[in-house]
């Protein structure tokens, strides 16, 4: 059980750090890295974090683009080799619909399967789940 006023620990730090027991990650390079969801919503479903923590996508700013841009090219680059043919999608969630306090990019190998699931990232900007040009739009310098 955590103490009050403690700070939770990250699970996305723990993947940064290669704890034992955390998610095995399928590419990284020196500022990212990207695994499967645990619980996928969709044909292939991947997360895309900075090592680096960052809060939420609405802790970004302007000098924040580039690696968010980077973090779109990445998820594209791996959605695209592992499903042929599909479409695909990209976003955040914003607070208080973001599961997890670190930064990440959904990305998605469509149809999203149960087609329900899709329901979670409808892409509604003013709602829950941003699309990534949305936000790279917001931090364009």
């Amino acid at each position: 059980m955590l103490q009050t006023g403690l700070p939770r620990p990250c699970p996305f730090c723990d993947i940064v750090q290669k704890r034992p027991g955390s998610t095995k990650t399928i590419w990284e390079d020196d500022t990212l890295l990207a695994f499967r969801d645990r619980t996928p919503a969709a044909k292939e479903h991947l997360l895309i974090i900075p090592k680096r923590h960052i809060p939420t996508v609405k802790s970004l700013t302007r000098e924040d683009y580039q690696l968010v841009l980077s973090m779109g090219q990445v998820g594209e680059s791996l959605i695209q080799e592992c499903a042929l043919g599909s479409g695909s999608k990209f976003g955040f969630h914003t607070p208080p619909f973001n599961s997890v306090d670190h930064l990440h990019l959904h990305c998605f190998a469509l149809p999203h399967m149960p087609a329900w699931k899709g329901l979670k990232y409808m892409e509604r900007p003013s709602f829950n789940f941003v699309p990534l040009g949305t936000v790279l739009e917001r931090l364009k310098p």
